[in-house]
């Protein structure tokens, strides 16, 4: 039997990275994409096939929907020529990118940017790769804890979003006949170089997210990766439309 394979935007690094190689461990191939760091690509996949599984990467500009269309393309050719299959089993809608700046600050060009990569890159990617998507098949849309609670300077982040979350609804609501489940996972803050790295390497703000959350620390990829490798167990095929927030306990 074929061995699942996931394609994870944003898959070169960050929390990308840490879910490929949580889902290698569960013996799932993985296409992940890049934006510009090739060469950090290729290091992911060449650690990804060590440890047995198969893995490619793809160049991919999530904030430019006009690319889309000949990225679905090259997706299919690399499922066809390594893989001998023409779907793949999971999309993981992970990359994205932070801006901070107070709400009377934000640009629109802020705005538009942060539209463009998580609203409008999730909405028209996912359409452009639903027949390559194999029924029965599921979908990971990262959100944020921001949805749930509110800190001052998110405010276009956080309802970009937002609208994630009431799209996973859509989207389950209808590719449910297909068999396909989709769900949101909303990560914490987490120790990264998302949004330049201010949660990991700022001592105050890590101290602070920390006091504030019931596990008593701030997150880690592994935790993140974690989570999203078992939502797409088998065990959790039943699971769809919902919003799972992983973050500790955070503003609770």
């Amino acid at each position: 039997m074929n061995r699942k394979i996931a394609l994870i935007t944003g898959g070169s690094r960050g929390l990308g990275k840490n879910t490929a190689e949580h889902l290698a461990r569960h013996n799932v191939d993985v296409i992940l994409t890049y934006h510009s760091r090739h060469e950090e690509a290729e290091a992911v996949v060449a650690e990804l096939q060590a440890s047995g599984v198969q893995a490619q990467s793809l160049q991919l500009d999530i904030g430019d929907a006009s690319t889309f269309a000949d990225f679905a393309t090259q997706v299919q050719h690399v499922l066809k020529q390594h893989w001998q299959r023409d779907t793949f089993d999971f999309l993981i809608n992970n990359a994205g990118i932070g801006i901070t700046a107070p709400f009377a600050e934000t640009t629109e060009a802020q705005f538009d940017q942060l539209m463009n990569i998580h609203l409008k890159g999730t909405f028209f990617l996912t359409q452009a790769l639903l027949n390559l998507l194999a029924d029965g098949g599921r979908i990971v849309n990262l959100s944020s804890g921001l949805t749930r609670f509110a800190l001052p300077g998110y405010s276009a982040y956080a309802a970009m979003k937002g609208a994630v979350e009431v799209l996973t609804r859509y989207l389950a609501k209808e590719l449910g006949p297909r068999g396909i489940a989709v769900n949101t996972l909303a990560p914490g803050a987490i120790e990264t170089d998302f949004g330049g790295g201010v949660v990991r390497d700022n001592e105050e703000i890590n101290h602070f997210i920390a006091s504030q959350t019931a596990l008593g620390r701030v997150g880690l990829p592994d935790d993140i990766g974690g989570a999203i490798a078992t939502l797409l167990s088998d065990d959790n095929h039943w699971m769809t439309a919902q919003r799972l927030e992983v973050s500790g306990g955070m503003f609770l």
